[in-house]
């Protein structure tokens, strides 16, 4: 899951790792789930072309230059990936579309309310032998890569 929010986001398409991996996720066919401002990383990983999405409105601009079609919906899914506009939209819709994308339900639903430490727990579980495992908290999202 990509976070939303503004500094989150505008942090990570700068960090070369961080967009790395994310593009990862999509070369391997893997769910991504993305919110508000989001997107930018997406655009990033060059992952954005083609694919119908929705963010915070003012990334209209930025998907639309990135070749995606932007589309002002709750949630939208395409091809492996969930995306939504804000926060409010994460009762609604973000949350029941995420956890249908992601494999195993009790995964998503965990990932949600997840603390830092029971997130690079899961890290060490799901990919095994990770030296360092980071975490980036930011309106209840994350991510997490191994270095």
């Amino acid at each position: 899951m990509l976070p939303g929010g503004v500094i989150n986001p505008d942090a990570l398409r700068i960090e070369p790792t961080a967009v790395a991996f994310a593009k990862a996720f999509f070369d391997a066919g893997k769910p991504v789930a993305s919110i508000c401002h989001g997107p930018w990383t997406i655009i990033e990983t060059g992952a954005a072309r083609g694919r119908r999405m929705t963010s915070w409105p003012s990334l209209r601009t930025d998907l639309k230059n990135a070749g995606a079609d932007w589309v002002d919906q709750e949630a939208v899914v395409d091809r492996g990936l969930v995306t939504s506009r804000k926060p409010d939209d994460i009762p609604t819709a973000f949350n029941k579309e995420m956890i249908k994308l992601f494999p195993k339900r009790e995964d998503a639903v965990m990932l949600l309310d997840a603390t830092r430490s029971e997130l690079i727990g899961l890290a060490r579980r799901r990919f095994g032998s990770v030296r360092r495992a980071v975490a980036v908290i930011g309106q209840g999202s994350w991510y997490l890569r191994d270095s």
